[in-house]
């Protein structure tokens, strides 16, 4: 039987609300790599070591245990004392940690040793209260003041530049010792008779500007914080799934938890609702695009996510034209954080505006999450903003009047490329050079058809029918206008976009295949469409690549010219499932779910490598990963429901289900699976090659039907 491999970033990740903790394996925080403690964008610990008589522990185990908590288990090497030394593996230290607002931690030392032990406990913390994007680029600056005082036992250090204040104190509670403070370092003197534990703890209180985050002071006894009781309600009302692949059943429960702990709140005229924050590290904040994906990936498994994020975006939607946040009226935001940079203007990013398709996605939200709700309140509420929308896309998203849109950053601070590949280097032409903005990006196009339609069935709802007729032909328009002038018959695919002087981009990149998902593709394309990106310089057997092997920029280890995006790759699936090609579409869930299978706990990173798929090697990390990520967690929710083909119309109480049972998966139960007003459970199963399925519960009006 083979060796089981597992891949491992050798990072520990635990997170509440907009606090995160990132440290090595060891507990240990580098403030030269993007580890640390974090709240509202400013790593307020950069260094932490724990150390006995200044020597460094070794690591028995390392984990999380929930999405909030870590444990860390060590012992000692061998260790010099005054009197003595002290042999190694005489002590079993335990380091438990609790982000709950501020963090909270418990360090317990217990003696095996045959005689009492007597040494010097030292925790050495610093602050470097660096910018989130200094972070991320590791190019620390220090641009404000900083001072520390050690008062009563309680060490507070405090950053200031101009009106921005960030803050952490460091109380040590509950110590079996005095602890004092020198050099950098807090200190306890430690003695320990045979047998015997010695117990401290500490608290981290985070300051920012006017708030105080205190965690809990737990000692290690079990509680749960407000963001956890908020994540467990999700838990209990989310689409549950077994199946006897328990790995699979694994990787859907990780996603639940891992979408469950990127919640953020949202207060809509006093009621509650959440959306998902992006991903942990870079990307714990309000965020557009993100979001509006993974909560329409997740849309089958709580609907409510999609509410949580239409009404945050629509309350945050721009007003009026600002070149340094890229804004225009009617536009959808980006991003939205609370850094130094940005809290001082450095950077735009309060809101940011610079994303070409977040305002077309969120048209296509609202209508899915009616599909699937059938709230005519919800649509009610967003009238105002969809027609905003639907504004922007007209005078704004189509600036040149071409008849598509595309995007080019007006402030000094933006995005030079605004779709989901965002990076500066990821739109290319064949040969590898640069593409210069504006671009007018292929998927984009689709997602205006598909908006335009979707939109048409919103004004039926209420009941403008000469309304939706005009949307109609603007996208039946649009569709003849598209494929005349991005189609590449020479190769049977569609170009990447049109670059500033109309001209096709000619690169093979996986941003076609979100064609297949907006619908369109003529079907008589489709299939050539296919088989392009199943080529083995697109298709490396994890995944489409974002890139084509062939491309001269094309670079496995990058993070949009080659790797392999897990959402990417759903949306793709998704594609065939709705043009008909299901063994398809089954095959880029076996390559997505293969590559979970190495990864920690089955938990889906933002991206890995691109490196070809054989029998004797494993899915390579991308070093920077966002882990958890929503959209990379929604890219399992969304895999799921593609290969059952489910389908909702909650306004007519019926849902509609097109299942194909791959081979790896021959059975599999959904229950709590809500439309509208109605819960069901259905059970699938393969029977030969065809798959079954039949309806196990239902509380509720609700026609299930192929």
């Amino acid at each position: 039987m083979p060796t089981k491999v597992t891949v491992n970033s050798g990072l520990i990740t635990i997170n509440d609300g907009s606090s995160f903790l990132v440290t090595a394996s060891d507990g240990s925080i580098d403030e030269n790599l993007p580890q640390g403690f974090f709240v509202w964008d400013t790593r307020l610990i950069s260094y932490y070591e724990i150390s006995l008589n200044r020597c460094r522990l070794s690591l028995l185990t390392s984990s999380n245990i929930t999405h909030h908590n870590a444990l860390y288990q060590f012992t000692n090497l061998q260790l010099p004392t005054i009197n003595d030394s002290l042999p190694p593996g005489s002590l079993l230290v335990t380091v438990r940690r609790d982000i709950a607002e501020g963090m909270h931690e418990d360090i317990d030392i217990t003696n095996y040793h045959s005689k009492a032990v007597e040494f010097q406990l030292m925790l050495a913390v610093r602050s470097d209260f660096a910018d989130i994007f200094d972070v991320k680029s590791q190019q620390i600056l220090t641009r404000g003041e900083t001072q520390t005082k050690w008062e009563n036992g309680v060490l507070t250090t405090e950053y200031r530049n101009g009106s921005f204040f960030r803050g952490i104190v460091i109380e040590p509670v509950c110590d079996n010792s005095e602890p004092r403070y020198a050099n950098g370092r807090l200190m306890f003197d430690v003695v320990i008779a045979p047998g015997k534990t010695w117990h401290t703890c500490v608290n981290f209180i985070a300051l920012a500007d006017g708030n105080i985050f205190k965690p809990q002071s737990t000692c290690a006894v079990p509680h749960n914080t407000k963001a956890g009781k908020v994540r467990d309600e999700f838990l209990m009302n989310a689409t549950k799934l077994q199946s006897s692949n328990a790995e699979i059943a694994e990787y859907y429960q990780q996603a639940i938890a891992d979408m469950g702990a990127l919640r953020i709140e949202v207060d809509d005229n006093g009621h509650q609702f959440w959306m998902p924050a992006a991903g942990i590290p870079w990307f714990v904040a309000v965020f557009g695009r993100d979001s509006i994906i993974a909560s329409l990936q997740a849309i089958a498994v709580y609907h409510e996510f999609s509410r949580g994020t239409l009404l945050k975006l629509a309350q945050l939607q721009a007003t009026e034209l600002d070149d340094w946040h890229d804004a225009q009226p009617g536009k959808m935001l980006h991003e939205m954080r609370r850094d130094e940079l940005t809290t001082l203007n450095l950077l735009p990013y309060h809101p940011y505006y610079g994303t070409v398709d977040t305002t077309i996605l969120w048209i296509v939200t609202l209508a899915e999450a009616y599909n699937w709700n059938a709230d005519v309140s919800m649509l009610d509420e967003c009238r105002a903003p969809l027609e905003k929308a639907l504004s922007w896309i007209d005078k704004y998203g189509d600036f040149d009047g071409d008849g598509f849109v595309e995007y080019l950053t007006h402030s000094s601070k933006g995005l030079r490329n605004q779709g989901w590949k965002d990076s500066g280097d990821a739109i290319v032409y064949p040969d590898g050079q640069l593409v210069e903005p504006p671009i007018a990006l292929c998927e984009v196009q689709g997602y205006v058809y598909d908006a335009w339609l979707r939109a048409a069935l919103i004004y039926e709802v209420w009941g403008e029918k000469e309304q939706a007729k005009k949307l109609r032909q603007k996208a039946e328009e649009l569709y003849q206008r598209f494929n005349d002038r991005f189609w590449m018959d020479s190769v049977g695919f569609y170009c990447l976009g049109l670059d500033d002087k109309k001209q096709q981009i000619q690169s093979i990149a996986s941003n076609p295949g979100h064609l297949l998902w907006s619908g369109i593709v003529p079907q008589e394309r489709a299939k050539k469409l296919v088989n392009r990106l199943f080529q083995p310089d697109m298709w490396c057997g994890w995944g489409v690549r974002t890139l084509s092997s062939e491309n001269q920029a094309y670079n496995p280890i990058s993070y949009q010219r080659g790797s392999v995006w897990p959402h990417d790759n759903s949306i793709i699936a998704a594609g065939l499932k709705r043009y008909g090609y299901h063994q398809e579409a089954n095959r880029i869930a076996e390559g997505i779910f293969a590559a979970a299978s190495y990864f920690q706990a089955g938990r889906m990173p933002e991206l890995f490598a691109g490196i070809e798929r054989q029998d004797d090697n494993f899915p390579v990390p991308y070093p920077d990963a966002n882990i958890p990520q929503a959209w990379a967690a929604g890219s399992i929710f969304l895999l799921i429901r593609t290969i059952l083909g489910l389908k909702a119309d909650a306004s007519k109480q019926q849902l509609k289900v097109q299942p194909n049972l791959p081979d790896f998966l021959p059975d599999l139960e959904l229950t709590n699976l809500s439309v509208g007003d109605a819960t069901v459970g259905l059970r699938f199963w393969r029977d030969g090659e065809q798959t079954q399925w039949k309806v196990t519960h239902l509380d509720g009006e609700l026609e299930v039907s192929t």
